[in-house]
C-alpha cells in the first residue's frame, strides 16, 4: 500500500466503495486523513464499513470542512450529468480528484525521480502496459504495475528511487488527476469512445492530452489526424515529443516496418529491435505497442538489448490474440476480449488463414466491419444469439456453420483445421465480435473455456502460460 500521507491531518471525503475506492480509502487512512466514504450500493457501504472505514451519507455532511473529495472512476464527473457528489464539492469549492492524482501527489513528494510510465489510447493501453512492465522486469528493474489494468495503483509500494512504475491511465483517472506528471507519458491513439461521459470527442481527446502534456517526455501514436495533431500543439508548446507510427516511415521517431523497429533522426533510419518470430505481438497493432514500450524503455534508461530480450519473451495478455496451444501447423488463440467488429479486426488481420470461432450477445453493426477480412476466413464457427445474424452476413462469402456452443465449435473447428494441410500455419481463432453474456458471465470466463476446451483437443500442446 502506498500511504497517501499529503493529506494528513485533514479531513477527505470520498465516493465510490469499489474495490478501488475500498483501496484508496484504507490508503488515506493510512497515510494518516480523516475519510468520511459513502455509496449509493449499500452493500459496498456495509462492505467498507466492515474493514473499519468510516461511512455517512455524503448529503448530509459539512463539505466545507473537507479539503478534498475523492471521485471513484466510474461515476460520472461531466457526462451525461455530474453525480451529486460532484454538484456538493464544486458547490462548496472542494477540489475533485481520483486514486492517480493521490500517487502522483505522493509520487512527488517521497520520490520525484522514480521512473513513472503512464500510458492511455483508446486502444491497446493493456497490452502496452503489461509488455512496457515485462520488459522493466525482464531487465532486473523493481517493477510496479497497475492502476486500470490489475492492481489498484494505491496499493503499489510505496515509491522509492529506482522503483519504476508502469500505469494504465483510463480516460476517466486522466480527468481527476490534474497533476499527472510522468516520465514517459505515452499516448497510444484516438478514435470516439466513452462519448456518454465525455460528451465529445474533443473533450474525449482533451482529456488525453493533458497525460502527454503533463509528461517530461510524451510519446505519442501519430496514425490518426487527433493524435498527429496533437503532437504538434505539444511540440509548439515546448514539450519534449517522441512521435511513433505503426505504418508510416516519420522523419524523426520511431516507426515499424513490417517487423523491424525503427529509429529515424533527421530522416536517417536504422533498425532497433524486432519482433519477427514473436508470436505474442504479431499485427500491425502489435507492433505500435511495441514501438510505445521501446520508446518508453529507451527514456528511463534500459539498453536496446535488455528491451529485445524482453520483446521475445512477453507471453501476452490474457484473452488478447492469447497462444493458447498448438497441435501440428494448427495455432490456437484466444482473444475472447474481443467484444465488438472492430476489437475484432486485429486478430483477423494478423493470420492469412483462420478456422473463426464469433457470435454470442451481438453488438450494434454485427460483422458488416470486417467484410474486407472475410477472404482470410477458411471457415466460420458460429455460436449464440448472433449466430443467425452473422450467417446472414457471411451468405456465400465464407463457409460457416452453426455450431451452437463453444465446446463444439472448438471441437469441429481443430478437426477441419487439422485437415488443412498444405497451407501453412492455419489458426482456431476465438475472437467473437461479441459481449459474452448470452453464455457466459463475462469475457474472461469465455475465454478460460476456449482454453480449456483447446486443451481437451486430442495432441494439443499448450504454449507458455496457458492453463
Amino acid at each position: 500500500m502506498i500511504p497517501a500521507a499529503s493529506f494528513a491531518g485533514k479531513r477527505v471525503s470520498l465516493f465510490g466503495l469499489g474495490g478501488s475506492g475500498i483501496a484508496t480509502a484504507r490508503a488515506l487512512i493510512e497515510g494518516g486523513a480523516e475519510v468520511l466514504a459513502w455509496d449509493d450500493n449499500p452493500g459496498s457501504v456495509a462492505n467498507a464499513a466492515a474493514v473499519g472505514i468510516a461511512t455517512g451519507d455524503l448529503r448530509g455532511a459539512d463539505w466545507a470542512k473537507f479539503s478534498a473529495f475523492v471521485l471513484s472512476p466510474g461515476v460520472p464527473l461531466t457526462h451525461p450529468k455530474p453525480h451529486w457528489t460532484v454538484e456538493l464539492a464544486r458547490a462548496s469549492g472542494v477540489e475533485i480528484i481520483g486514486d492517480i492524482e493521490l500517487f502522483c501527489r505522493q509520487r512527488t513528494l517521497l520520490a520525484p525521480a522514480a521512473p513513472f510510465i503512464a500510458i492511455t489510447g483508446t486502444n491497446g493501453k493493456s497490452t502496452t502496459t503489461a509488455l512496457t512492465a515485462h520488459i522493466l522486469k525482464s531487465a532486473g528493474r523493481d517493477t510496479q504495475m497497475g492502476g486500470n489494468i490489475g492492481r489498484a495503483v494505491m496499493t503499489l509500494d510505496p515509491p522509492e528511487t529506482g522503483r519504476h512504475y508502469v500505469v494504465e491511465c483510463s480516460s476517466y483517472q486522466i480527468d481527476l488527476a490534474p497533476s499527472i506528471n510522468p516520465t514517459a507519458g505515452v499516448l497510444l491513439n484516438l478514435t470516439p469512445d466513452h462519448l456518454d461521459r465525455h460528451g465529445t470527442m474533443q473533450h474525449y481527446a482533451a482529456i488525453k492530452e493533458r497525460l502527454a502534456a503533463g509528461s517530461e517526455t510524451a510519446i505519442v501514436g501519430v496514425d490518426d489526424s487527433w493524435c498527429a495533431q496533437l503532437a504538434d500543439r505539444l511540440e509548439r508548446a515546448g514539450r519534449h515529443v517522441i512521435r511513433i507510427s505503426k505504418r508510416l516511415p516519420l522523419t524523426d521517431g520511431y516507426f515499424a516496418d513490417g517487423t523491424n523497429l525503427m529509429e529515424a533522426v533527421h530522416g536517417r533510419y536504422s533498425r532497433v529491435a524486432f519482433l519477427e518470430g514473436i508470436g505474442s505481438l504479431r499485427g500491425q497493432h502489435n507492433a505500435q505497442n511495441a514501438l510505445a514500450a521501446l520508446a518508453a524503455c529507451l527514456k528511463v534508461g534500459l539498453e536496446l538489448g535488455e528491451i529485445q530480450s524482453g520483446l521475445e519473451s512477453f507471453p501476452g495478455l490474457a484473452h488478447r490474440m492469447e497462444q493458447v496451444g498448438r497441435k501440428g501447423h494448427v495455432l490456437f488463440i484466444n482473444d475472447s476480449k474481443a467484444t465488438n467488429a472492430d476489437a475484432a479486426a486485429p486478430a483477423l488481420s494478423s493470420f492469412p488463414r483462420i478456422y473463426w470461432i464469433a457470435g454470442g450477445l451481438p453488438k450494434e453493426g454485427g460483422i458488416e466491419p470486417l467484410r474486407g477480412l472475410f477472404p482470410r476466413i477458411a471457415k466460420a464457427y458460429l455460436i449464440g444469439e448472433a449466430a443467425p445474424a452473422f450467417s446472414a452476413t457471411l451468405g456465400e462469402a465464407v463457409p460457416y456453420e452453426i455450431s451452437g456452443t463453444l465446446a463444439a465449435a472448438v471441437e469441429h473447428a481443430a478437426s477441419d483445421a487439422a485437415k488443412d494441410v498444405g497451407n501453412g500455419e492455419v489458426v482456431v481463432l476465438l475472437s467473437p465480435a461479441c459481449a459474452s453474456f448470452d453464455q457466459f458471465k463475462n469475457f474472461e470466463v469465455r475465454g478460460e473455456a476456449f482454453r480449456q476446451a483447446a486443451s481437451t483437443v486430442d495432441g494439443v500442446k499448450l504454449i507458455g502460460g496457458a492453463r
